[in-house]
C-alpha cells in the first residue's frame, strides 16, 4: 500500500558574493539563516513580490528561487 504523495515547497537561494546555495522549506526559515542586509530584501518585501517558480527574486545579492521538491511516495507496511 502507497502512501499519499505530498508535495512540498523548497525555496533556493543563491548568494552571489560566494555563489552559495541555500534551500529552505519556507520564506520564513531564509529568515532565520540570514537578515535583511545579507540578502537585500525583508521577510515582508519577499512575501509580497509573489515569488513563484515562474517568478524568481533577483537583486546585487542574490537569487531566491520557489520550486516543488519532488519526491516517491513511501510504502506503508
Amino acid at each position: 500500500m502507497e502512501k499519499e504523495k505530498v508535495e512540498r515547497t523548497v525555496v533556493h537561494v543563491e548568494l552571489l558574493c560566494d555563489n552559495s546555495h541555500h534551500y529552505f522549506g519556507s520564506l520564513a526559515a531564509i529568515f532565520e539563516k540570514f537578515n535583511k542586509e545579507q540578502i537585500g530584501i525583508t521577510y515582508g518585501s519577499l512575501r509580497n513580490y509573489g515569488l513563484s517558480a515562474n517568478k524568481p527574486y533577483k537583486n546585487k545579492l542574490c537569487i531566491i528561487r520557489k520550486g516543488t521538491l519532488i519526491t516517491i511516495p513511501k510504502q506503508v507496511k
